[in-house]
């Protein structure tokens, strides 16, 4: 019998530990060589299927795909391209399953944020719907740690341990300053909807430092937050402001809406940052200094979480033991055993109560006043920033992997994307 392929893609923003779930599924797919002919993967993500433009993974050694587990970013690159629904546009769907048939493709594996989630759902019921026998899994994968059902998303912890970090050190500097010159550090984090990254500034408070936390959760009042950090600067001489990008007035609007779109449609936000620097400067006079930490915060594989490393890897691994066994539409979640000692299993949710479904900071997380983060939420964030996995560093930089991504031969006629 003739042994078919896996489909592998990495979709939206990508991250520290993405790779690392590449890595997992990669390596337990040749170990199951017996099932599992190769693993195809999408050059730019779901835009390598929907152009016929596939990567042959057997072609990189097993030293070069053990290396994807300390090499930050996407590997066989990522896109934000969202396919619209079944109604509006079936082509691109039915031109997916002529893609996976010409190619023996059985399994398709996408490794993503919500908008993958539905993507992967929306494949499985078609393939089901035109008889082709499919199993599509999603792989979870978002920093802003906002799917449903998982304890937690891999990228996340990667980049809370990185917000927190930089924070307490940018706290450190601006303190031993405060006295003649900045007094108040801005640093805006990622978030659209969710504060789950903002809050893990909060855990610089544990430290001594002086913070306010700006969530998407909390409607922005001006004038209460002037006064916090008034009070704040007043008692300790300096204060730390962590603001999400996603922080937003009563009426809807975002403190940082530029009054752009993205390719998903949504707002395009940056510049939360300086809006807050200058409010503060404004009413209180205060010399400031502010950051956007941007890419550089999803990006440090350098000081990732060693937690959120294991569970990419963990991920990526079941999600092909999960096809294996039959299971399809689904993804493989974190289940939080315990908070201390820290104790966690894989766990398994249906793609139809994951998609199109945010998980937002529950308000028991976010303290009284709206501007720090609860014990409750402390006891959650500790364990998944914890623990070190460093890259090999050569002449002092890391070592990161470059594949050779060799392309795999067409067999379709060109496809072009509206």
């Amino acid at each position: 019998m003739k042994k078919m392929n896996v489909f592998y893609a990495q979709s939206g923003g990508v991250t520290a530990v993405i790779n690392a779930t590449a890595c997992g599924v990669i390596e337990t797919a040749r170990k199951h060589k017996g099932k599992i002919g190769k693993v195809y993967a999408g050059r730019d993500g779901i835009i390598g299927a929907l152009t016929e433009d596939l990567i042959d993974t057997s072609k990189e050694s097993p030293a070069a795909i053990r290396a994807l587990r300390h090499t930050p970013a996407g590997a066989f690159g990522s896109c934000r391209y969202k396919l619209k629904s079944l109604d509006a546009n079936r082509r691109e769907y039915e031109r997916l399953i002529e893609v996976f048939k010409a190619h023996d493709i059985a399994w398709f594996f996408y490794n993503g944020g919500g908008d993958s989630a539905d993507t992967c759902f929306k494949v499985s019921q078609l393939s089901a719907s035109l008889g082709y026998p499919l199993q599509a899994i999603h792989v979870p994968k978002t920093v802003d740690n906002d799917l449903p059902i998982t304890d937690c998303c891999p990228g996340f912890g990667s980049v809370a341990k990185y917000v927190a970090v930089s924070a307490l050190e940018a706290s450190f500097d601006v303190r031993s300053m405060a006295r003649t010159s900045t007094k108040v550090f801005v640093l805006e984090v990622m978030g659209r909807h969710a504060g789950w990254i903002a809050a893990a500034g909060g855990l610089i408070a544990d430290h001594g430092i002086p913070v306010a936390i700006l969530f998407p959760e909390i409607e922005f009042d001006e004038k209460k937050f002037i006064a916090r950090v008034d009070a704040l600067v007043k008692e300790h001489g300096y204060c730390t402001v962590v603001v999400s990008e996603g922080a937003h007035y009563p009426d809807g609007r975002f403190l940082a809406e530029q009054g752009t779109k993205d390719a998903f449609g949504h707002a395009q936000l940056g510049g939360a940052a300086p809006v807050v620097a200058n409010m503060i400067k404004n009413a209180l006079g205060h010399k400031f200094h502010w950051a956007v930490a941007d890419y550089l915060q999803r990006a440090a594989r350098h000081i990732a979480s060693k937690t959120d490393v294991k569970q990419a890897y963990d991920l990526g691994k079941r999600a092909v033991e999960l096809a294996l066994k039959g299971h399809n539409a689904v993804m493989p979640t974190i289940e939080r055993v315990s908070d201390v000692p820290y104790r966690w299993k894989i766990g398994v949710a249906n793609l139809a109560d994951v998609a199109n479904v945010e998980k937002f900071m529950p308000r028991d997380f976010i303290s009284a006043d709206g501007f720090g983060i609860t014990e409750k939420c402390r006891r959650y964030l500790a364990p998944l920033i914890a623990g070190e996995d460093y890259p090999a560093y050569r002449n002092g930089l890391p070592v990161y992997a470059t594949l050779k991504n060799v392309s795999v031969g067409r067999k379709l006629p060109e496809f072009a994307l509206k």
